[in-house]
């Protein structure tokens, strides 16, 4: 195991460290736009804690794009959070937090590897720590190289797990080379608050999109045939028409529709529509009449 000395304890995790949670941090991982990670050791075990950052210190942009379509189970806390008030930021911020435990436990029971969360406690994500074979950190994608056939399995199976998240309800919504660690076993996603409501946000199908493109364009500097390949268009279109499932079988290939829309068609329903309406409204306004 790479880490031997701890080190001083972050003012975020020491509340942990008093419940008995935590025995000792270890060292940080990495600082993101949204977290600090840290390696911590809790009794034999090497875990992770994810502290989050306040909403005002996060650098994630357009986070209300994000968090369209996401259920609030108190219209206080609806209400708090639409104002902006002192205890709606921090509602907000626990919304943020909580969002990424039920996505990581909701696609864990889907079949997407991801780090298996803990505990959240007070804007600290306690989870496993994923590692390499040595025990070490797991590397992120962008820090891994590989020969063509192994692009094109690692590239598969990201696909399938975005197949599942879809099949699941979630779209990730910042998936990347960045976001993704390589252990022994394939790739591991990561990094789930921002996690998107697929039937409940408009910004679903465009995020989706921009997710599978990421991935495609990192594996296809290894696999080039990846570069000319349409799975987020794919995908969206079995997904829309009812026929995506778990175990779909992608491509990579899609057919734009050549037809044209039937203008006349929609028009005619649009005027058969209204003369019903106008029916109905003339009933109404005869009942009314004689009573």
């Amino acid at each position: 195991m790479l880490y031997k000395d701890a080190m001083k304890i972050p003012k975020r995790i020491q509340p942990l460290i008093d419940m008995g949670l935590i025995g000792e941090v270890e060292q940080r991982l990495m600082s993101g736009k949204e977290a600090d990670v840290y390696v911590v050791r809790c009794n034999a075990e090497v875990r992770c804690a994810k502290v989050y950052k306040e909403a005002s210190k996060r650098g994630f942009k357009q986070a209300a794009l994000y968090q369209e379509g996401r259920k609030t189970r108190s219209s206080r806390r609806a209400r708090a959070m639409e104002k902006g008030s002192r205890f709606g930021r921090k509602q907000q911020d626990e919304t943020w937090h909580n969002a990424e435990v039920d996505a990581l436990r909701k696609l864990a029971q889907a079949g997407v590897r991801v780090p298996e969360p803990y505990i959240c406690v007070d804007g600290v994500l306690l989870m496993e720590l994923v590692t390499d074979s040595h025990g070490d950190v797991a590397p992120r994608l962008c820090d891994v190289s590989m020969p063509p056939a192994q692009a094109l399995e690692d590239h598969a199976v990201v696909m399938q797990y975005i197949v599942r998240m879809l099949c699941a309800g979630i779209v990730h919504g910042d998936l990347s080379e960045f976001n993704i660690l390589v252990d022994e076993h394939g790739p591991v996603i990561i990094d789930l608050p921002q996690a998107v409501d697929a039937a409940a946000n408009n910004n679903a199908e465009f995020m989706l999109a921009r997710d599978v493109n990421k991935i495609s364009h990192y594996y296809g500097q290894f696999a080039p045939q990846l570069l000319k390949s349409h799975y987020a268009k794919e995908i969206w279109g079995l997904y829309e028409d009812g026929e995506l499932h778990p175990e779909s079988v992608l491509t990579g290939y899609f057919e734009e529709s050549t037809e044209e829309a039937d203008v006349d068609g929609v028009m005619e329903e649009i005027k058969s529509i209204l003369a019903e309406q106008e029916a109905r409204q003339q009933r109404m306004a005869e009942a009314e009449e004689s009573s």
